[in-house]
């Protein structure tokens, strides 16, 4: 199983960024993929969220109107599309599946990849 992120790097405040995470070795449309982020100092929190059908996602409050998440189950790929990024968006994106059948702990991280929002 293997999750890799990728799209993150340096943007200027106001510009956009768009993220992917390609999945491995698991029936991909079978899992809940979320969205998580960690800045220095913080808690890993929750962003986005798609279920296998990629109907009635979610996206948190903090990011909504500004960040969308899609799936493509036919290339195992999430991605999160990033726009109006503020500084405070700075951190680690992960992303996570899980199958709906697992324990809130379990399912598979991706190693992450950096998002720096800077002038």
């Amino acid at each position: 199983v293997q999750l890799v992120e990728s799209g993150g790097g340096l943007v200027q405040p106001g510009g956009s960024l768009r993220l992917s995470c390609v999945a491995s070795g698991f029936t991909f449309s079978s899992y809940v993929l979320r969205w998580y982020r960690q800045s220095q100092g913080k808690e890993r929190e929750l962003v986005a969220s798609i279920p296998g059908s990629g109907i009635a996602t979610y996206v948190d409050d903090s990011v909504k109107g500004r960040f969308s998440v899609s799936r493509d189950n036919a290339k195992n790929t999430m991605s999160l599309q990033m726009n109006s990024l503020k500084p405070e968006d700075t951190a680690v994106y992960y992303c996570h599946a899980r199958l709906p059948s697992m324990p809130s702990n379990g399912g598979y991280w991706g190693q992450g990849t950096q998002v720096t929002v800077s002038s």
